[in-house]
């Protein structure tokens, strides 16, 4: 009884001592520059307290007795301190490499501090996009406000990236900084780039020919793949769906030599189970067969002069169609199938000449060849693009220059007319070659102010010299005000045959009425960015304005004649406005997460004679949003994400006015929730469902692909204009297409999957 006594009375003693807590005060500082860290979370080791540092990097939290503090932010390592009898705690915070940080490239063609740059520049690292997980980055991109992938087929899948309501051609992408997708693959570039070799996805919104050429006429996708020197040992990712969807991706660090590293990824895609869930006798989605590989060198030399040198190969087998297709029908006109096989090389490099001035050699090359058939229409396709491109990087004074000589060439053919002599019927292939240079000026007006001039000027040997000026201006309000506004011109030549996938699928044939011109565009953007701390939460606002005017815009007819696709110049004008809000937040309970919202206006108006005729352009929402939330559970060492994506009604491709399909699609939504497990030792698993509610195209319609039972036309009848006619077999005066579509066919499934990293040294 007596030890009982004894041992309660020594409770009873430690009680007050473990009770007693003590509010601490502090300040987080960038251990490099010494500056206040804003927005910083400062959190109790057991989750159950937190504070975010201010704009001066201050904070002050209430601590128990040896407890442990431990502190992140956005571009930071995490770090972890034990906290003594400290009344006042300075921290100390080192920058990371690892983490989205504050540097961009894509904006100006070099290094700059995304506060600094005068081009508003959006970045996202793997880490958001793992919010939701996907086996290509086409797919991972619908989660960035005002960028939305767009399905172009029903059958093949095919696809293009949509940038404020703008079409996939007018969208350039590029692997670190080099335009490596070329025309021909633009539904293909983005899948099969190994997640696991992503440093960060660098997005601008605008056009981009004074640096970029064309293609770079409605924004810019800048996938920067990491530096193996500063890559972790290994990294692998492993995922699968009950829609059978078999994902694994993984990178490899290894040493060359003592001068060189490299980094090897390896990204393998197999979907083969056929799904008919809206009952049309054709497979909802493609079924798959993806392997790529790509490896990159880094190699260490004096002065820290860069030279790096990648090699990408991806091989594709993918069909859609009939559900009784088999590769014994490809080819025939008995079952309908959409078969492709395609192959890529790429190769993308830089070096930095061993010189006093600063002068980098850039150069890229891809061969792509796609052999392929729509039903028994066949389609082979060889595509080599090379670029070019040394630039000269000069500071004078209050002057940051920058100039560049560069130079593409392009060589494509095919089995098309695209590619035919017409007056010997002799094949030729297109070969063209555009050289160009191009400069740009940043000047430091002042301690707030920055003015970019750039122009550039390319050489078509058709189209001849095309010019395309920029201007660029920021001005920094105050530490957590900036605002931005920039205005330019962009082009693009057109190669109709590699782009549209609508020329080559279903029965139409394509008519092109006149030779075709350039494109021009001419836009302006005001941007502006907000940053706001408080003691209970940090939130960062970027909102922008745009107007766009296309000049010689190439459109598709798809409603002049049933059997036929007629592609011109339009005779008037197309213009695109809008307004997009994104806004970044956290609390102090662990919740963090983004918001977007995108406002938009895609009209095409057409002059005929002294009538303007102005409509809507098709497959292009007025509205979109797009979400995630996380809590974190730190405690438990779990992670639960929720996102989304909304989009307003869509004007959709009908064949004839009896057509009984809806000509707008509704408001949709796809949303998401996933959990995510930290294991030791590197590990985590993660699991969850996608598309919740289960939503696809096909609710509310009597069928997507018209005709689906009759893909060759066989018991359609014509007029003597070659329009269909109504019959009792064929009530709508149909043809087969598999144009209408807007949005994924695939419903609720769900998804696990785990992921390990091995830092090394």
């Amino acid at each position: 009884m007596k030890r009982v006594v004894s041992i309660l009375l020594a409770l009873a003693s430690i009680q007050p001592v473990l009770a007693q807590t003590a509010t601490v005060k502090g300040i987080v500082l960038n251990k490099t520059t010494q500056e206040p860290v804003a927005g910083a979370t400062v959190m109790l080791s057991d989750s159950s307290l937190s504070a975010i540092s201010d704009a001066e990097g201050k904070f002050s939290i209430d601590t128990r007795f040896k407890e442990y503090l431990i502190i992140t932010a956005i571009g930071y390592e995490p770090l972890t301190i034990k906290m003594g009898q400290h009344s006042f705690l300075p921290v100390y915070m080192q920058p990371s490499n690892k983490v989205l940080g504050e540097v961009v490239v894509t904006g100006t063609m070099k290094p700059v501090q995304k506060s600094s740059s005068p081009v508003p520049v959006e970045v996202y690292s793997p880490q958001f996009f793992r919010k939701n997980p996907s086996p290509a980055i086409f797919d991972a991109l619908q989660m960035v406000n005002g960028v939305r992938p767009q399905l172009n087929c029903n059958v093949c899948n095919t696809g293009d990236i949509h940038i404020n309501g703008l079409e996939g051609p007018y969208t350039m992408v590029l692997i670190d900084g080099m335009p490596i997708v070329s025309s021909l693959s633009s539904v293909y570039g983005l899948a099969g780039i190994p997640n696991s070799l992503v440093e960060r996805i660098e997005v601008v919104k605008g056009p981009a020919s004074s640096l970029y050429g064309s293609e770079a006429i409605g924004g810019l996708i800048n996938v920067i793949t990491k530096n193996p020197q500063k890559a972790p040992l290994l990294s692998i990712d492993i995922s699968n769906t009950s829609w059978n969807e078999f994902n694994a991706d993984a990178a490899l660090k290894y040493s060359v030599s003592k001068k060189a590293d490299a980094l090897l990824g390896i990204n393998y895609f197999n979907f083969s189970k056929r799904f008919d869930k809206n009952n049309d006798r054709f497979t909802d989605i493609t079924l798959q067969h993806r392997v790529s590989l790509f490896n990159k060198y880094s190699f260490k030399r004096r002065e820290n002069r860069l030279a790096n040198i990648a090699f990408r190969y991806v091989y594709e087998d993918r069909w859609g169609g009939d559900m009784r297709w088999n590769k014994s029908f490809r080819g025939g006109d008995s079952i309908y199938g959409e078969s492709i096989y395609t192959g890529r090389f790429e190769m993308i490099g830089n070096y930095q000449l061993p010189l006093q001035e600063k002068i980098i050699f850039a150069y890229s090359f891809n061969s792509h060849s796609q052999r392929s058939v729509y039903g028994n229409i066949p389609y082979n396709g060889l595509q080599k693009v090379g670029f070019a491109q040394t630039t000269w990087d000069k500071t004078i004074a209050q002057h940051d220059l920058l100039a560049g000589a560069v130079f593409r060439y392009n060589w494509y053919d095919d089995n098309s007319t695209a590619t035919i002599d017409t007056a010997t019927a002799a094949n030729r292939p297109d070969k063209t070659a555009i050289p160009g240079f191009f400069v740009q000026d940043e000047i430091g007006l002042d301690k707030k102010q920055k003015l970019l001039l750039g122009a550039r000027i390319d050489h078509h040997p058709i189209h001849k010299f095309i010019f395309t000026p920029r201007m660029a201006w920021k001005y920094s309000i105050g530490s957590n005000d900036v605002l931005r506004i920039n205005a330019g011109t962009g082009f693009r030549t057109v190669n109709l045959f590699t782009e549209d996938h609508a020329a080559l699928t279903g029965a139409r044939a394509v008519v092109i009425k006149n030779k075709l011109k350039p494109e021009r565009s001419y836009n302006i953007n005001i941007n502006y960015t907000k940053k706001i701390y408080t003691s209970s939460f940090w939130l960062n606002l970027d909102g922008s304005i745009w107007y766009t005017h296309f000049s010689n815009r190439i459109l598709p007819d798809y409603t002049t004649n049933a059997n036929q696709i007629i592609y011109d110049n339009l005779s008037g004008y197309s213009v695109s406005k809008g307004a997009s809000l994104n806004t970044e937040f956290g609390f102090t309970n662990s919740i963090r997460g983004h918001l977007g919202m995108t406002l938009q206006d895609v009209s095409i108006t057409d002059k005929s004679g002294s009538e303007k005729i102005t409509t809507r352009q098709l497959l292009t929402e007025k509205w979109s949003g797009s979400w995630s939330v996380s809590y974190s559970l730190a405690r438990w060492g779990l992670v639960v994400d929720y996102t989304g994506n909304i989009y307003g009604s869509m004007l959709l491709p009908l064949l004839s006015p009896t057509d009984p399909r809806k000509p707008q699609s509704p408001v949709w939504t796809l949303q998401n929730i996933q959990i995510t497990k930290k294991l030791k030792q590197g590990w985590e698993i993660y699991m969850g469902v996608k598309n919740i509610f289960d939503w696809t195209p096909a609710k509310g319609v009597p069928f997507l692909i018209a005709r689906s039972h009759d893909p060759f036309d066989k018991q359609v009848q014509f007029d003597s204009n070659g329009q269909p006619v109504a019959t009792p077999e064929n009530p709508y005066g149909l043809t087969f297409d598999p144009n209408y579509v807007y949005a994924p066919n695939q419903g609720r499934r769900l998804f696990a999957g785990m992921r390990f990293q091995l830092k090394g040294k």
